[in-house]
Parts: structure tokens; sequence; C-alpha cells
């Protein structure tokens, strides 16, 4: 498993908006100077964090962007399940996947199932005010 740019971005781009939103909204040219990410890089991450319910955006005069819901009530699952997709490891165990004709006796497919949990239970406890936290004890 190998989380691509977009996930981490996004992960940088959320922290960022906690830290900066206070009680308004955060434009994204703001949010791209920080984290040193390219702003049409991030303007392909927000509609897909906004149709996740992770992010609201504000248009107009001192529009932008600011988190849905408070830093310690969004994982890094559900930013990382958001902009990658699927983090399962093997196809077979994608949510849609087409069903294996081998599942009923494949020797490797607990491991990828037991692997797969235990993802999903690390990034599910994990969530952005862990990750601001964890970055003011460096």
């Amino acid at each position: 498993m190998k989380i691509s740019t977009k996930g981490r971005y996004a992960l940088r781009m959320l922290i960022d908006l906690n830290r900066y939103q206070g009680d308004g909204y955060v434009s994204l040219k703001d949010v791209a100077q920080r984290e040193n990410i390219s702003k049409k890089y991030l303007e392909q991450i927000v509609p897909v964090l906004n149709r996740s319910g992770i992010l609201c955006a504000n248009r107009g005069y001192q529009g932008g962007y600011r988190l849905a819901s408070p830093a310690d009530q969004i994982s890094v699952y559900d930013v990382l399940k958001a902009t990658e997709g699927s983090l399962a490891c093997v196809a077979c165990l994608e949510e849609h996947a087409m069903p294996c004709e081998r599942r009923e006796f494949c020797p490797t497919l607990p491991v990828w199932k037991k692997f797969d949990e235990l993802v999903k239970d690390y990034f599910s406890k994990i969530t952005l005010l862990d990750m601001i936290q964890q970055q003011g004890e460096e």
C-alpha cells in the first residue's frame, strides 16, 4: 500500500485549515503558500473532501474553506478513504470488488484481511488533532 500525494497533501491542508480558520474561512491560495503545495493541485483535492463531508466551502467575499467538524472528530482514515478511494491492499478486498473464484480456498486471503483490519484500525484511531499535537511534540 502506498499513500499518494493526494492523501498526504489533503492531510496537510486540513491541518493548516484547523490552525488558521478561527471563526472564518481560509483561502486555498493561503494554504497553498504556507504548505508549499500547488493551488491547482489543492483545487483537485477540495471537491473530494467537500463531497465526503470533511470540508465546508463558502463562495464570495471572505470565502474559502474550513473543517466541517472539529479536528478531533476527523480521522486520518476518513481523509485517506476519501482521497485514495480504497486502502485495500489487494483488489479482492476492495469495496465493490468482483467476487474472486478462489475466495473460499485462498490461503493468502486471511493475511490480507488481517492487514486491512490493522490499517483501518490504526488510521481510524488517529485524528487530525492527534497529528497536530504530535507535531508540537517534535
